[in-house]
This record gives structure tokens, sequence and C-alpha cells, in this order.
């Protein structure tokens, strides 16, 4: 018997929405991406939702909710449409919602209400997949590492599963996938900084098309060094961190100690890819077992080639493979992800990974919105 569901993803680098149509069968489960769109965030709702984070009003927050939720169940619409689909073909909908607060362990948000959603596409609706871990004593993050063991194991050897978001985040898992064994934690900034960096050098660029600006620059490792002695990155896993700590305000520190240095533009955003780079290959030679050499990457942070042959360089001897590569689009990796942590939730099934969020034991995730009658 196989099952269809939608998984939704908004992640931390606030490029909208990403989509994914998958069918799950068996009882592990297999599961294929059958479809993948992504309906973009315009400038006007990426900057409603940065400015919720930096100054935002309880009115503004509620609004978002609901648009938000529009917005995902449009996604939903437009991957369904996409494999000639409609709602009335899936089990479910997985909704990971917009972070707009992570305060691991203390609290965590994300917006888009799922209420809406159901209405909007008459589907069950899975959402809110944070909460319980942070309830049940974790960090509430990162969840991915379950599809991580599940879905993407090496039957022979041990893998490294490295994503580049808005954070960047990596996965430790053992061969054949025992999940009771697997390490993960967030690494620290993935493409959040960087992005920042740029939209406020070139207000007229979202991001650093092509690496463009990285490869002209210098990055200045003085800076790098003063932010790698935050005490985030000597704290061992179960860890996870957001914004909050490496957002928009970092960037803007970036920026100014660097001009005061007569660095050009470029020069500050090498820094910040160099700031990721380094951090994702200290994190992961500090805390993982050294003689893993297989590390699969995805995230939007591998579309900048001057990340991706950093991590290639800073990795080495461990060949670093694109996700793309090995199995399908990298892009659609966290929205498969959640459509599993949904279809887990449907069956009474643990959606956490103690060993990686540090929760006192498993939990079924989220909350459970019926689809309209």
């Amino acid at each position: 018997m196989s099952e269809l569901a939608v998984g939704l993803m908004s992640g931390t680098s606030l490029d909208g929405v990403d989509a994914a149509l998958v069918r799950f069968s068996g009882e592990r489960p297999d599961a294929e991406l059958i479809a993948f769109r992504t309906l973009a965030y315009d400038d006007a709702l990426r900057d409603r939702v940065l400015g919720l984070l930096e100054r935002g009003s309880m009115r503004e927050a509620a609004l978002l909710h609901v648009e938000l939720a529009r917005r995902a169940a449009e996604a939903a619409r437009v991957v369904l449409d996409a494999a000639g689909r409609s709602p009335g073909d899936l089990a479910l909908v997985a909704v990971h919602g917009q972070t707009v607060w992570h305060e691991p362990g203390v609290a965590t948000l994300q917006l888009g209400d799922a209420a809406v959603i159901a209405e909007t596409l008459g589907v069950t609706v899975v959402s809110d997949f944070r909460s319980r871990d942070v309830a049940a004593g974790g960090q509430g993050a990162p969840l991915v590492p379950v599809a991580d063991a599940l879905l993407f194991a090496a039957a022979g050897h041990d893998r490294i599963l490295l994503n580049v978001g808005g954070m960047a985040n990596v996965t430790w898992v053992p061969a054949g996938g025992d999940v009771s064994r697997v390490i993960a934690f967030d690494t620290g900034p993935g493409v959040a900084v960087l992005d920042a960096v740029v939209r406020h050098v070139r207000p007229e660029l979202a991001y650093d098309a092509g690496g463009a600006l990285a490869a002209a620059g210098k990055p200045h490792d003085a800076f790098v060094n003063e932010v790698l002695g935050d005490p985030y990155f000597a704290a061992p896993p179960p860890k996870s961190t957001g914004r909050e700590r490496f957002g928009a305000a970092l960037a803007r520190r970036l920026v100014a100690v660097l001009r005061r240095e007569g660095a050009t533009d470029s020069d500050c955003v090498a820094t910040a890819v160099h700031l990721t780079v380094r951090a994702v290959a200290e994190q992961v030679t500090r805390w993982l077992p050294a003689k893993t050499t297989d590390v699969v990457v995805s995230g939007g942070g591998v579309r900048n080639p001057v990340i991706l042959e950093g991590l290639r360089s800073a990795l080495a001897p461990r060949a670093v493979t694109r996700f793309d590569d090995c199995y399908f689009d990298g892009d659609a990796k966290e929205a498969v992800a959640f459509a599993l942590l949904g279809w887990l939730t449907l069956r009474g099934r643990p959606g956490n990974v103690p060993s990686a969020t540090g929760a006192r034991g498993p939990r079924v995730l989220g909350v459970v919105t019926r689809g309209a009658a």
C-alpha cells in the first residue's frame, strides 16, 4: 500500500515555500519524489518576515500567520498541478511553517496557520513539529535526522549529510541507518549571514548569484576567528541555533567592522562565505567520527560555487558530493523530510531523534488538523 503526501518547508533562508509531492510505501518506509516546486517569496513578503523578526507587532504576526498559510496552500496546489494530481489524492499535508523565533530548549515558533491550509485544501494537515520536542526538554531541532537515517543512509559505510540553508546542519548516520546512533546538530550560519551581508552592501540583490561577489573578494580571517569564539561553537551536541544568533545583526557588525578596515563589498561577502565554510568544517572535525569519509551536501548554499569548493577544500580528504548527484533535487530534501515526519505522526510513530535534539525520549511530533468534512 502506498500513500501520497505533500511536504511544505519554509527555511531560515526566506527563499519561499518548497513543496514536495511524495509517495510513501512500506513500513520503514520507501519514499519516491513525484514532483517538486518552489513558490518564491516576493520581496515585500520577505521584508515583512524580516521586519517581524526585528521590530514586528503582534498584529503583524497574526496577519503573517494567515498570509504564510495561504502561500503554503498555494505551493501545495502548484506541486499537485505539476503532477496532475488533486488534494483529494493526498493522505496528508505536512507543513513546517516559517520560523520567526527559535530559542533552543526554551521556545520555538513557526507561522503558517494549519487551519487555513486544511480549509483551503480540504486535507488533513500536520504542523507545529518542533514544539513537542521542546516541551520534552529538547532543542526542537534538528528534525531532519530521522529522514536522513530512514531514507538516505548508506548500506555499507557511515555517512555525513550536510545541509547549508539559512543555518547549516549536519547529520552523521551509521551504516544501515540505525536511528538510535545518529549524531546531528546545527554547525552555525549557513547562508543567513551571507545573504544579509549581500543585501546590506548591494540592496538591489537578494543573494550572491553564482558566488560572483565572494569570488572577487578576500576574506578577513580576524573577524571570522572572533565569531568562531562564540560559546556556541565550543558547546557539544545536541545543539541548534538560528537568526537570533547568526543573522542580520551579525551581518551588520561584519560590514561595519570590515569597512573600518577598508574592505570592499566583495571582501565582506567573501568573509561571510568563509565564516560558513570554517564553521561547518571545524564543527564536523570536532564532533563527528573522524573515519567518516562520505559527505553528501544539500541546501541553497550548494548553488554558490565558492561555498561548495570551500567545503570540498576544508573537509578534505572526505569526499564531498552534492545530494542532487545521489538522489534527487537537493532543494526538495527538507520538504520530503517533513512529509515523512507527517507520515510518521499519523501512524503514532516518533519523529524526533533524542540523540540529536536532547529530548527526554522519542516523541510523536506535530499537531493534526483534520481536513474539511
